[in-house]
C-alpha cells in the first residue's frame, strides 16, 4: 500500500511537471540536437509511465527501510547538491570523477574500483557528451584560470628605427 501512496504522489507532482514542460519551458534557441525543450518533455513521460507501473504492481504490501539504507539515501543527496556545486567550477570532469568515485566507494566497491569508475564515468561521459552529442561542457573554472594566458606584448613600434 505504501509503494501505491508514494507512487501515486508522485505522480501528481509529475503530471504538474509535464504540465510546465510541455507549455512553459520555452528555448529562444537550439543548441544541441534534440533541443533544451526536449528533455524535460523526455523526463516527465518516462517518470509518468514508470509511476504507472508502480500503480498498477507494486513491489511490496509495507515500506520497511534498513537504517543503513536511508544513511545511504541522504548521503546520496548530499553528494548530488554537492556535486552541483562543483559542476562549474571543477568542470564536468574533475567534479564527475569525484563523485563517481566517492558514490561508488560509499555503495561498496573497493578504493581501486570506485576510483576506476570514477575515471571511466568523467572522462567517457565527456567523450559521450561533448564528442559524440556535441554538448556544451563546462571545463572548470580553476582549470580556465590555471590556462588563462596574459595578453601578448605590442612589439616596439618600428618609427623611432631608421
Amino acid at each position: 500500500m505504501a509503494d501505491r501512496i508514494f507512487a501515486g504522489v508522485l505522480l501528481l507532482v509529475t503530471l504538474a511537471y509535464s504540465v510546465i514542460a510541455f507549455t512553459t519551458i520555452k528555448a529562444p534557441f537550439q543548441y544541441d540536437p534534440l533541443g533544451p525543450e526536449s528533455w524535460p518533455r523526455i523526463l516527465s513521460i518516462v517518470a509518468i509511465i514508470c509511476l504507472l507501473v508502480i500503480l498498477w504492481k507494486p513491489d511490496t504490501d509495507k515500506l520497511d527501510v534498513a537504517g543503513q539504507t536511508w544513511f545511504r539515501l541522504a548521503a546520496t543527496v548530499v553528494l548530488l547538491v554537492a556535486y552541483s556545486e562543483l559542476y562549474e567550477p571543477l568542470g564536468f570532469i574533475l567534479a564527475t570523477i569525484l563523485f563517481g568515485t566517492v558514490l561508488s566507494a560509499m555503495l561498496g566497491a573497493s578504493v581501486l574500483r570506485a576510483i576506476i569508475f570514477g575515471f571511466a564515468a568523467g572522462i567517457g561521459g565527456y567523450l559521450l557528451c561533448a564528442v559524440l552529442l556535441d554538448l556544451n561542457l563546462p571545463e572548470g573554472e580553476i582549470f580556465e584560470t590555471l590556462f588563462e594566458r596574459a595578453p601578448a606584448e605590442q612589439p616596439a613600434s618600428a618609427e623611432g628605427a631608421s
